[in-house]
């Protein structure tokens, strides 16, 4: 068994922040009041520090570490059809894909959010709407994401969840 330092303590905070804001704001405050815009706006501030460390953080963090590959998503999921373990100390490469996707969604949900509260977009239909879809994406790509750490969990014998509380992969 190998300790590999994967995730430094910057990734860490801002995956279970944005996990906490994601739940309050879709489950616990409610849409137009001050906490939920405030909720929002943490965010937005938390996808743009991400976007910062991105570029400059440690090596596992920036963006350069896992670029979206549909030609390795491709092979990770052949890996995964035949059953061939290949582990990644980063992210995966379809783990990568659902990064990026995560975060232009919750990008895009900060951005509309603060849009209907401008003169401009203030009770218009077509905002509220893509605000709702864009929530309905994030709970579906949420759910996908978890399913997905725990079916890799599983299949390549590393506790994922426990990666990103600790900062470390165990690996065989």
């Amino acid at each position: 068994m190998q300790k590999i330092r994967v995730w430094d303590p910057l990734v860490r905070l801002f995956h279970w922040s944005l996990v906490a804001a994601f739940i309050a704001n879709d489950f616990l405050t409610k849409p137009g009041r001050e906490t939920h815009r405030l909720v929002g706006y943490t965010v937005a501030g938390l996808i743009s520090v991400r976007l910062i460390w991105g570029l400059v953080g440690t090596q596992h963090a920036r963006f350069a570490d896992f670029l979206p590959s549909p030609r390795a998503a491709l092979g990770q999921l052949r890996d995964m059809a035949t059953g061939r373990r290949h582990v990644h100390v980063g992210h995966s490469p379809l783990g990568a894909l659902m990064i990026y996707n995560l975060l232009l969604t919750m990008a895009g949900l900060a951005a509309s959010g603060y849009a209907m509260t401008t003169v401009a977009f203030f009770g218009v239909e077509w905002m509220e709407e893509l605000h709702e879809a864009l929530v309905v994406w994030a709970e579906m790509s949420i759910v996908l994401h978890v399913l997905a750490v725990v079916v890799e969990s599983r299949r390549l014998g590393i506790n994922l969840p426990k990666s990103m509380v600790t900062g470390y992969k165990t690996v065989k």
